[in-house]
């Protein structure tokens, strides 16, 4: 995403919600871990403070999925946020399309699934009886993960099947991994062996 990209979405948003001279705090949510990089390298570099201006201040707040986004935009503690496609939706219609707006696309590539090697998953098979982790229960690598077990034959064990998705923070997860507590591990990162 180019400065010029990010001007735009910004002044967009503060045109379509008459905030330009009347609001001076922009509160963006946002994903501190790898698979949301478009956030994080725009916060460290503070491309939003110097797209909008001295008159605008950007105040960036920390959620582990799009859930919990969605659910602090709908609560009025933040006034955009960076999140996938199935938190997206699935605000857009709790709220009949009143709450929120998708103001443009900051990513593409889709869902990966990432097993250690030593795992011995070779074949979509060999994750019955495992365990996955996913961010958190709605969000879209839960989606994906969920509906790849469904298209290969398998179901979660809170639908009746042997694979057993746990909802973890990013963080958790990475530990667990590299604790071998979880055999694969759902990340959103392209080119990764699933």
């Amino acid at each position: 995403m180019t400065k010029r990209h990010i001007f735009a979405l910004f002044a967009s948003i503060l045109l379509m919600t008459g905030w330009i001279g009347a609001q001076t705090v922009v509160r963006v949510g946002a994903f501190p871990n790898v698979t949301h990089p478009q956030a994080m390298v725009g916060k460290n570099n503070a491309w939003f403070e110097k797209a909008m201006g001295p008159q605008i201040k950007v105040e960036w707040k920390s959620f582990n999925a799009g859930p919990s986004a969605i659910e602090a935009l709908f609560a009025g503690a933040i006034d955009m946020t960076y999140i996938g496609p199935n938190p997206s939706i699935s605000g857009y219609l709790r709220s009949n399309g009143e709450a929120l707006r998708i103001v443009a696309g900051a990513t593409s590539g889709g869902a990966a699934l990432v097993v250690r090697n030593d795992s011995g998953i070779q074949k979509p098979e060999d994750f019955h009886g495992k365990k996955v982790a996913s961010p958190q229960m709605g969000n879209t690598q839960d989606v994906a993960l969920r509906a790849w077990l469904k298209a290969n034959g398998m179901k979660s064990t809170d639908r009746g099947g042997d694979v057993q998705v746990i909802p973890l923070a990013n963080p958790d997860q990475l530990t667990l991994f590299l604790k071998r507590s979880l055999t694969p591990h759902g990340r959103r990162n392209r080119g990764q062996r699933a």
